[in-house]
């Protein structure tokens, strides 16, 4: 890999990583709500969900799973259902580490799976593997050069975005009354990331169907 591509490939990287989705509005709230080190679970979810999507698109499940309308259909309501059931506890929190703990309880399995349910993330790991790893000679050593370095974006795009919603975290309690945090500012934050995730996931069905209208 020249060094061209290799540029290409962390201009996409950058662009893909730090750019508002479903991860990294799940790491700002679940830091602002529970503390960094509830949210440093989901953020090494990621990049581990992330390198087992990439690993089955560059064996050719990718291009499978996007070609079969019902698997594909199946991610897609998936994704869409799961990001609204999260939306929906966010709303309805406004004291710390007392979110809905049904709907926000996201382990480590939890991340590692949702990364399956967004049909986007496919999308992207098959254009990885088609402009860089597939149909190159030396296709297994461009796969070990294009893994550690989504890795090291997808883990530290969450990690920032972590960062900022536990700098947050204080300020969100609001002022007190009554001796207790008011946990308006809380209400808000959390009102505005669960219509974050609402919008992902309209932005998901809409790309999903018309990318399914076009094959």
């Amino acid at each position: 890999m020249d060094a061209a591509e290799f540029g290409a490939l962390l201009t996409l990287a950058t662009a893909a990583s730090f750019t508002p989705g479903p991860n990294t509005t799940l790491s700002t709230a679940l830091a602002a709500n529970f503390g960094l080190r509830r949210a440093l679970s989901f953020v090494c979810a990621v990049p581990v969900g992330w390198t087992l999507l990439l690993t089955l698109c560059a064996a050719g499940v990718g291009v499978l799973v996007l070609a079969v309308p019902l698997l594909r259909g199946a991610i897609l309501v998936g994704g869409v259902t799961y990001l609204l059931w999260l939306a929906w506890g966010l709303a309805g929190s406004s004291t710390l580490s007392n979110a809905n703990p049904a709907s926000l309880n996201v382990t480590f399995v939890r991340g590692v799976g949702l990364q399956f349910l967004n049909i986007k993330a496919w999308m992207l790991a098959l254009s990885i593997v088609a402009g860089w790893i597939a149909g190159q000679p030396d296709a297994l050593q461009r796969y070990g050069l294009v893994v550690p370095v989504m890795i090291f974006y997808a883990f530290t795009s969450n990690l920032t975005y972590a960062l900022i919603g536990s700098v947050l975290r204080g300020w969100l309690a609001g002022p007190m009354v009554h001796g207790q945090p008011s946990g308006q500012r809380l209400r808000w934050f959390n009102r505005g990331m669960a219509l974050a995730l609402v919008l992902t996931a309209l932005w998901m069905l809409a790309s999903g169907l018309d990318g399914t209208g076009g094959a």
